[in-house]
């Protein structure tokens, strides 16, 4: 099994806000500094009421560089109004990105049980088709991450990179690329040949990380830290390297035990296992 090189610093190192979802904005950028970390990427309840010139203000305070904002998608519905609604609010969020500096703004693609898949993923290709224009308008990417097949019901019907990958090089347009979530995918066989493909076309964009506990509690809040579960993480940021990625490391991670945490002593652990098993 090929492994990526030992990680040395922090200086790939980016944090999701919802990974420490206690934490208020500006304290959170306070403490990811503090340790070193470079990167932030802001989910929007983390920022709402706030003025974006004060975001601004915090990440360079903070000498924070703003990586990605979450997130977008959420295309397909049976309802033409609810449809209507949902470009009309990734064109919020494209504006909302480009107001705080943030280059790329993640799609959650989402879907409708009410209809079937290949109805929800037209959907998500009329919603891209809409908003790429405008994205390129504001200079700030978009990314369409695939999620676990299980949640195809309602949060995405885009289910593997393999569809991501038709979706990008259906659209073949430098801004639109792919956020590879190792929690989604790592399972998937064909993973290494899928990363290579979307290195080969450019469309690598971002990289998140975290671990699958072993038993998993909870399939939406119980991710772990990196080293705490089954991922073959090592090799897949081999992998991911390998086709050319060159960005942050990002780590996204929903867990009611970690909130309940004191959030310096997380934040320790976080680095730790960032360092050695990632």
């Amino acid at each position: 099994m090929e492994m990526a090189p030992e990680i040395k610093n922090l200086e790939r190192l980016c944090i999701h806000t919802i990974t420490t979802k206690p934490l208020e904005f500006e304290e959170a950028c306070a403490r990811y500094s503090a340790l070193g970390v470079s990167g932030i990427s802001i989910w929007r309840d983390a920022v709402e009421g706030l003025d974006p010139g004060k975001v601004r203000s915090c990440l360079r305070e903070n000498q924070l560089t703003p990586v990605s904002y979450v997130r977008g998608g959420f295309f397909p519905s049976i309802d033409a109004e609810k449809r209507g609604a949902a470009i009309a609010n990734n064109i919020n969020m494209l504006e909302e990105a480009s107001e705080m500096d943030i280059p790329l703004l993640v799609l959650v693609c989402g879907a409708d049980p009410g209809q079937s898949l290949k109805t929800s993923r037209e959907q998500i290709k009329k919603g891209i088709e809409t908003i790429l224009p405008v994205a390129r308008r504001l200079n700030v990417k978009l990314a369409i991450e695939p999620l676990h097949p299980m949640y195809a019901d309602s949060r995405s019907a885009i289910t593997s990179l393999k569809q991501a990958n038709q979706m990008a090089e259906y659209f073949n347009d430098d801004f639109l690329g792919i956020a590879v979530d190792v929690y989604h995918l790592w399972f998937d066989e064909d993973l290494e040949n899928q990363v290579k493909r979307c290195g080969e076309n450019k469309n690598l964009f971002a990289y998140h990380i975290c671990d699958w506990n072993v038993p998993t509690t909870d399939m939406l809040l119980d991710r772990g830290l990196m080293g705490e579960g089954c991922i073959p993480l090592k090799q897949i940021r081999g992998w991911v390297e390998a086709a050319g990625f060159s960005g942050f490391y990002e780590v996204e991670i929903f867990s009611t035990r970690f909130w309940e945490q004191d959030q310096n002593l997380f934040l320790e652990n976080l680095v730790k296992a960032y360092i050695h098993h990632s």
